[in-house]
């Protein structure tokens, strides 16, 4: 094949990429190809990390989740999704990606996702639901380069976590 072939074919896939997006889009404006390279982001830093392991002798293996593990991990992920894309401190880490709409709650901001090129990465960040794969998928590499901090540190967010649902427990007993 030449060169000139391989663009046409090259140029006749992208154009039957973005037939596909806009038929499944429907007219919204679902950022495809935002999601498209979001996910394809996502699967390379989990095969780095996967690479990573292996040329430095470490093991899956290393990093079995256990039921305290998973519980930690869990609760970990939950505190620390949460904080990401809610908490008024994380607020400058979306600014780019995100617009401030007014307060959602106790220690947790509204915030709309901009248009444009923008709105794949800004829907990701400020959706606790979105984030957790990747804290989570995070917590588990942590557990097999550094088990010993990654607890530690997952100690850390899951008490934080439990105190907060106690502040709110406590709140509505108040009032």
């Amino acid at each position: 094949m030449s060169t000139e072939e391989d663009t046409s074919a090259l140029d006749e896939a992208k154009r039957a990429a973005e037939r596909e997006a806009e038929t499944y889009r429907g007219g919204s404006d679902q950022p495809v190809a935002g999601y498209a390279l979001t996910a394809g982001g996502y699967l390379v830093l989990a095969a780095v990390g996967l690479v990573a392991a292996k040329r430095t002798g470490r093991s899956a293996e290393v990093a079995a989740v256990g039921p305290w593990d998973l519980a930690l991990m869990g609760l970990t992920t939950h505190k620390l999704s949460r904080m990401l894309a809610k908490d008024p401190v994380t607020s400058p880490l979306r600014v780019p990606f995100t617009r401030f709409q007014g307060v959602a709650g106790p220690a947790e901001l509204e915030e709309d996702v901009r248009d444009g090129s923008r709105k794949a990465i800004g829907e990701l960040i400020s959706c606790p639901f979105c984030l957790a794969q990747w804290v989570a998928t995070g917590y588990a590499f942590g557990l097999v380069f550094a088990p010993r901090f990654t607890r530690g540190v997952g100690g850390v967010f899951s008490a934080v976590a439990v105190s907060d649902w106690l502040q709110l427990a406590y709140g509505r007993l108040q009032g």
